[in-house]
């Protein structure tokens, strides 16, 4: 069993507040094309606030404080209109936390009455059971409980108490007749408790599990330690095909987040149920849609805000953003041409893309070269060499940021190539 070193201090370091720059104007809008026209997002992960209840170390957005200027309760009614309009089917709300908004029941009862699905994403660490019951009568039918490992590696990711907390609040939307299920960042310090995760997930009736990298964005980018280095895939797929079998033994849908990849020996087991039974790419403007929660629209929340965001609602309506945003519409032409580094030379080039863009983009200020995929780690060890990743220019401070990292290419011994 692969054993990662305890890399972080027991104290968590002080959470500075995240830099809260104006929002920059956004770039002029180009014509629509058929392309642009015909693509639609079937799902939009709506960031409704930043503030946040806790501030945890791996979070990306650096969630704490709301944004000055959050859209009105207005706006987002408005939104909900637009979005339904687009052809989008579920909208998964997040925030920070979204439930610290005083409308969201507002917000997921707008939703509903426009026929899209409405889920959450959560921390669950100030959730109970009478928000539960207004959030379930309002509309929600299902929310995904954050859990990052064990008690004690929770607990130190997040905050103190925050897993008994997360227990208490999926044991109250499930009382309540949400569905629940569980999401899961793997990191260096979490990997070796997936299993105790998925003994709580048996134990609580979770109805699925989706597991992903955490990603060098946001306070992860100020603890590089924390992060899997590319050949720690090695250690790590054998595990996770192991327990997607468990799941499946229990009833529990498995889902491989967009940046747990890729064509490696479990490949076909992991996304088998997938229409083509097989990663595709990055969905980012193509079938997925993030906004953040001043009206940013970004082909994916994940992806980082200044380099990402079309523009925002207040400039302009969300059918233009989408069809004629040069940033949203980065997947819908992107080509192997447009790759470099392993991923040009790729036998899988053409079908993947370099896998997700964001965690590319915020390894090294672009996308098109990925080195957390399975198969390339293994052709790494097969020829004797593996990636290492190491932090060359730190993050600035505000939400969405990243540094700057260095790929270095070295013996698997982890030895000098020198």
């Amino acid at each position: 069993m692969w054993s990662p070193p305890q890399v972080l201090p027991e104290k968590r370091p002080r959470a500075a507040l995240p830099i809260l720059k104006p929002r920059r104007a956004s770039l002029p809008l180009l014509e629509a094309r058929p392309l642009d026209q015909k693509t639609r997002p079937r799902h939009a992960v709506w960031e409704v606030t930043l503030r946040c209840d806790q501030a945890c170390r791996h979070c990306g957005s650096r969630a704490a404080v709301a944004r000055p200027d959050e859209l009105t309760t207005e706006e987002c009614l408005d939104l909900v209109r637009q979005l339904a309009e687009l052809g989008v089917m579920e909208v998964t709300l997040i925030g920070g936390e979204a439930y610290l908004r005083p409308d969201l029941v507002d917000i997921i009862r707008a939703i509903r009455a426009r026929g899209m699905h409405c889920t959450m994403t959560t921390g669950g660490r100030g959730l109970d059971r009478e928000m539960a019951e207004d959030l379930a009568r309002a509309g929600l039918v299902s929310a995904s409980i954050s859990i990052d490992g064990a008690e004690s590696v929770h607990d130190r990711l997040r905050s103190a108490g925050s897993h008994r907390a997360a227990i208490t609040a999926l044991r109250a939307l499930r009382d309540a007749g949400v569905r629940v299920t569980v999401n899961t960042q793997i990191n260096r310090l979490g990997m070796a408790d997936l299993g105790a995760i998925l003994d709580l997930m048996i134990a609580e009736r979770a109805e699925a599990w989706q597991v992903m990298l955490t990603v060098a964005m946001g306070r992860a980018a100020d603890e590089p330690e924390l992060l899997l280095q590319p050949y720690d895939l090695l250690a790590l797929f054998p595990q996770i095909d192991a327990l997607a079998a468990r799941c499946r033994d229990h009833g529990i849908r498995f889902y491989p987040g967009n940046n747990l990849g890729y064509f490696g020996p479990y490949e076909h087991r992991l996304r088998g149920t997938t229409p083509r039974g097989h990663a595709t790419g990055c969905g980012a403007g193509r079938n997925t849609l993030g906004i953040e929660s001043d009206g940013l629209i970004k082909g994916c929340p994940s992806l980082p805000s200044q380099d990402w965001g079309g523009g925002t609602i207040r400039e302009h309506a969300l059918v233009e953003l989408w069809e004629r945003a040069a940033a949203l519409r980065y997947t819908r032409d992107r080509t192997v041409e447009d790759l470099s580094g392993f991923c040009r030379t790729c036998y899988y080039a053409d079908t993947c893309r370099a896998g997700c863009t964001w965690t590319s983009s915020v390894l090294f200020g672009k996308p098109g070269d990925n080195p957390y995929c399975h198969h390339r780690a293994l052709e790494r060890d097969r020829a004797g060499l593996r990636e290492r990743l190491v932090l060359r220019e730190p993050a600035p401070g505000e939400p969405f940021d990243h540094g700057i990292f260095e790929l270095v290419v070295e013996p698997r011994d982890g030895e000098s190539c020198s």
